[in-house]
């Protein structure tokens, strides 16, 4: 370790585990695929696989001998390396690649590992492959969320509920609707995030691809090639400019997750009102216990995934952060880009496993919705009232009327039917039907219908992830 090393003096806590990170902490992606597919040995995979395809591509240009790069590629193998050992490396030059070439040199036995790139080419591109393998997972997870989201917004199409505006009854509503609403923001969140390019990285020291035309003893734009080669065999994005510091492809990516996250969020947020004891319109069917109270059965899914939408936001700020960067190599944004990147990515990854489960098993417990349409005695449909009295009295008596009546109810019990009846010209079968709530959702029922088609529209054109 460096002599220059703040921690070199520091003594290592004597606990066990100590060093290695377990997912103690983050029961929202412990255990998930994404958690595996973002790990430090997937990082480094990543690397090694980036630094093998460099090999591969500049072999195709006569850049390196053949041999060298099958070579490389034979060595570019994880287990061989010691993950822990890199990582304290690291600090000596500020990131990984460095002891990587090293090490990764000696293995293969040639010079040619890593000409004429730059580190900032190699984890550039390693934590694109690592996104690009992260979100096939996330996608996945994605399409069973929406597909079960789609189920339920077919079978409550014409199930009505209360809506809650400002935490208050407001108008019926339908669940249908709700799910809809649900999986109208998840698929274009989906869209965002399958539509984005994630492009390979090839700049060599400043950006310029100079080493690269300096190997081949060729003109100027001799590595323009050589990064189609590269990104061809990634099978990421080829940039149209090395992007050492034009850092929008990390900041659009993590506004993608968080927008992902955010969609689920709003998932999560409505069933855990929903959930409530109080209200129970809709249940987990497997909720998790209390270390304290054997009766309750809490809704786990929804709070990792609520948990999940309360952190995404500051992490994908501070990948939006890292736009300003200066020169042609940043010192610190780009590094500061890298644990939030993973964070996100698992958060991401978690949240959409979360929520396929959620949503495929969700109960949903359409009497209890209409016990709870009755709670304020038909109040909920006053709007309805005032639009039908309005041509028969006038807005401003029609107003008073209601308010009269609304008053009578919340002090004196009753409904608003009861209410109103001999203070209208409104006939008594008339009065019935307007403050029946489960006869006022408007178009729920069309707008439900226009979601989930335009669902199917986007499912059948929509290719299973890569």
């Amino acid at each position: 370790m460096s002599s220059a090393d703040p921690f070199a003096s520091s003594p290592s806590p004597d606990l066990p585990g100590a060093v290695g990170e377990f997912g103690l902490l983050t029961p929202g992606s412990a255990g998930s695929p994404a958690e595996a597919a973002t790990g430090d040995v997937a990082f480094l995979s990543a690397m090694l696989d980036a630094e093998a395809a460099l090999a591969r591509a500049q072999a195709a240009r006569g850049l390196i001998p053949a041999a060298a790069a099958e070579a490389i590629t034979a060595a570019a193998r994880a287990e061989a390396f010691d993950v822990r050992g890199l990582a304290l490396r690291a600090r000596a030059g500020g990131n990984p690649v460095i002891p990587l070439v090293a090490e990764l040199t000696e293995r293969a036995g040639t010079d040619a590992v890593h000409r004429g790139a730059t580190s900032q080419d190699i984890l550039d591109t390693a934590a694109m492959l690592v996104a690009a393998r992260t979100r096939r997972l996330v996608l996945a997870d994605l399409d069973r969320a929406a597909a079960g989201l789609a189920a339920l917004a077919a079978a409550h199409r014409n199930t009505p509920m209360a809506a809650r505006t400002l935490t208050q009854h407001a108008v019926p509503t339908t669940f249908g609707l709700k799910a809809a609403g649900w999986l109208g923001q998840l698929t274009a969140a989906r869209g965002r995030l399958a539509d984005l390019p994630l492009p390979a990285q090839l700049g060599g020291a400043a950006g310029t691809l100079a080493s690269f035309a300096e190997l081949s003893q060729a003109e100027d734009d001799a590595g323009l090639p050589l990064l189609r080669g590269y990104a061809r065999e990634l099978g990421l994005a080829e940039p149209m400019l090395p992007w050492h510091t034009l850092r929008a492809p990390v900041a659009e990516l993590g506004a993608a997750l968080a927008l992902v996250t955010g969609a689920l969020g709003k998932i999560a947020a409505d069933v855990l009102v929903l959930a409530r004891t109080e209200i129970a319109e809709v249940a987990e069917v497997a909720g998790g216990g209390s270390s304290a109270m054997p009766h309750k059965s809490n809704p786990v899914l929804a709070t990792l995934i609520a948990a999940a939408a309360r952190q995404a936001p500051a992490l994908a700020a501070v990948l939006l952060g890292a736009l300003a960067a200066e020169d042609e190599r940043p010192a610190g944004a780009w590094h500061a880009e890298w644990q939030p990147l993973r964070e996100l990515l698992r958060l991401t990854g978690g949240a959409a496993a979360s929520a396929a489960a959620l949503v495929e098993r969700l109960t949903v417990r359409p009497d209890r919705m209409r016990e709870n349409l009755r709670l304020t005695g038909g109040l909920l449909v006053s709007e309805r009232l005032a639009l039908a009295l309005t041509p028969e009295l006038g807005r401003d008596t029609a107003r008073r009327l209601l308010r009269d009546a609304t008053r009578r109810v919340t002090e004196h019990g009753g409904t608003l039917a009861e209410a109103l009846r001999g203070t209208t010209p409104l006939a008594e079968e008339r009065l019935r039907e307007l403050t029946d709530p489960t006869r006022y959702t408007g178009s729920a029922g069309a707008l439900t219908d226009r979601a989930l088609r335009s669902h199917r529209k986007e499912d059948s054109a929509t290719p299973p992830p890569a």
